[in-house]
C-alpha cells in the first residue's frame, strides 16, 4: 500500500446553519491542506430543515476558498422521498461519491457538522494512517463538551459515561468488538470500505454496523490520547435531537428519567460471561460445549445446532474461531446483556448520582472513565478477530 497523501472529509448536514461556519473555520485552520470536503445537505422533500438547509447551501457555496463538493438532497425535488432517507443514506451518498473520485489509497474521515476538532486533526489522521497502513478503520477518541445547561449536561454525561463504561469492560476482556462507533469519530481507507461492501444506510446506527463490518474483515484500531494522539480527539456537541432513533441526541432529549432503563450500566459478571464464551471457541471446534451465551444464542438464532454448521464450513481451527466471532458479534453481545436483567447495575450503585450531584462531580466521573478508556485503548492498541 503506497503512502496516503490525500483525505476526503464526509459531512452530512441537516439544519446546521449555526454550526457550519465553525466547521468551515476549523477546516481553514488545518495544518494539512490536501483534503476535499464532501457535504450532503439533506432533508425529506419539503420536510423538516428545508428552509434552514437552503441557507446552509448558500453558506457552502460562498466558501469558494475551500475545496468543497456539495451533494444537494434538499432543494425542491431533490429531497428524500419514500424509505430512502436520513443520515444513513446521506453518509452512503457521501462515501459513494468519494469512491467515484478516488482510488483505494484515499482516507475517508467521517465527521458531523456539530463536531469541533483541532487544527492538527487531519495531519494527525494522515500520519496515523501511514503508520498503520494495514488497519481497516480507526475509532477516534471523542469528548462531548459541556454546554452550561444542566438539563442537557446531566443526560449527556450520563449517556457518555454509559458508553465509556461499556467500552472499558469490552476492552478489559480484549473483545474484538471493543469500539465506540460515532459517525463523527470514524476514519478508514477506501480499500477497506470497498472490501466490506460499503455502509448499510439505516435510519440510525449505520456507523455501528459499518465499524462491525470492519472488525469482521480486518483490524479496527483504537486510537488513544497520549501526546501523539491527543490531537485527534473530536468534540461533538451533546445536544438534544430527535433526528435519529437512538444515540446521543435522542438520549439527551429523553432526559434522565428513562436513561437507566434504556442505557443501563452492565455488571462485570455480564462481561465475564462474554469472555468465557469467546475463550471456549477453540474447544468448540472439536466438540459442543455449554457456554454462558449458549441458551441466548439458541433462542436468538432459532437453532439448537449452533456450531456444527460452522465446523462443516470452516475446516481449520483458525477459520472456525473467526466464524464463531463473526456469529457472536457486537450486536449479539449487546442483546445478550440487555436480555439478562441480572446483569443490569442500578444507577444507585454508581459512585455518582446523575440526578442530584453537581455537574462538576459528574464531569469528574466522566473524566475518570475517559482516562481509564485511554489507558486500555493503549494497552489493546488494536482489535481484531483472530
Amino acid at each position: 500500500m503506497p503512502p496516503y497523501r490525500h483525505i476526503s472529509v464526509a459531512v452530512p448536514v441537516l439544519a446546521e446553519k449555526e454550526n457550519l461556519p465553525r466547521l468551515l473555520s476549523r477546516l481553514r485552520q488545518q495544518t494539512f491542506s490536501q483534503y476535499t470536503l464532501y457535504v450532503c445537505v439533506n432533508n425529506e422533500d419539503g420536510g423538516y430543515g428545508f428552509d434552514e438547509n437552503q441557507e446552509c447551501l448558500q453558506i457552502l457555496r460562498q466558501a469558494d476558498d475551500l475545496p468543497i463538493i456539495i451533494i444537494d438532497r434538499s432543494s425542491p425535488g431533490l429531497g428524500w422521498s419514500g424509505k430512502k432517507k436520513g443520515v444513513g443514506w446521506a453518509r452512503k451518498l457521501l462515501f459513494e461519491r468519494i469512491m467515484e473520485d478516488h482510488d483505494n489509497d484515499e482516507i475517508a474521515v467521517s465527521l458531523d457538522a456539530d463536531t469541533d476538532f483541532n487544527p492538527e486533526y487531519l495531519e494527525a489522521v494522515l500520519d496515523t494512517m501511514n503508520s498503520h497502513p494495514a488497519s481497516s478503520a480507526f475509532a477516534v477518541p471523542y469528548y462531548h463538551p459541556l454546554c452550561g445547561d444542566e438539563s442537557l449536561d446531566r443526560p449527556m454525561l450520563r449517556y457518555e459515561c454509559y458508553m465509556r463504561h461499556y467500552l472499558i469492560n469490552l476492552l478489559r476482556i480484549a473483545n474484538p468488538y471493543a469500539f465506540t462507533a460515532l459517525g463523527s469519530a470514524i476514519v478508514f481507507p477506501l480499500w477497506a470500505y470497498r472490501r466490506v461492501g460499503g455502509i448499510t444506510p439505516l435510519q440510525g446506527g449505520e456507523d455501528f454496523y459499518l465499524m462491525q463490518k470492519f472488525a469482521k474483515t480486518g483490524t479496527v484500531e483504537l486510537l488513544f490520547s497520549d501526546p501523539a494522539y491527543k490531537l485527534m480527539t473530536v468534540r461533538p456537541e451533546g445536544r438534544a435531537s430527535q433526528r435519529v432513533p437512538f444515540g446521543t441526541g435522542p438520549a439527551v432529549a429523553g432526559g434522565l428519567n428513562s436513561m437507566e432503563s434504556r442505557y443501563p450500566f452492565y455488571s462485570p459478571e455480564g462481561f465475564a460471561a462474554i469472555e468465557t464464551t469467546f475463550r471456549t471457541f477453540p474447544a468448540l471446534y472439536y466438540e459442543d460445549r455449554e457456554t454462558p451465551m449458549t441458551a441466548f444464542l439458541q433462542q436468538q438464532l432459532n437453532t439448537d445446532n449452533l456450531w456444527e454448521p460452522l465446523r462443516r464450513n470452516f475446516r481449520t481451527p483458525d477459520h472456525f474461531i473467526h466464524a464463531c466471532a463473526e456469529r457472536v458479534d457486537g450486536l449479539r453481545i449487546l442483546q445478550f446483556l440487555k436480555n439478562n436483567p441480572s446483569f443490569r447495575m442500578p444507577d444507585t450503585s454508581l459512585p455518582v448520582r446523575f440526578d442530584i450531584d453537581p455537574v462538576t462531580k459528574l464531569n469528574d466521573f466522566r473524566n475518570q472513565l475517559f482516562d481509564q478508556e485511554m489507558t486500555l485503548r493503549k494497552k489493546n492498541s488494536s482489535s481484531t478477530i483472530q
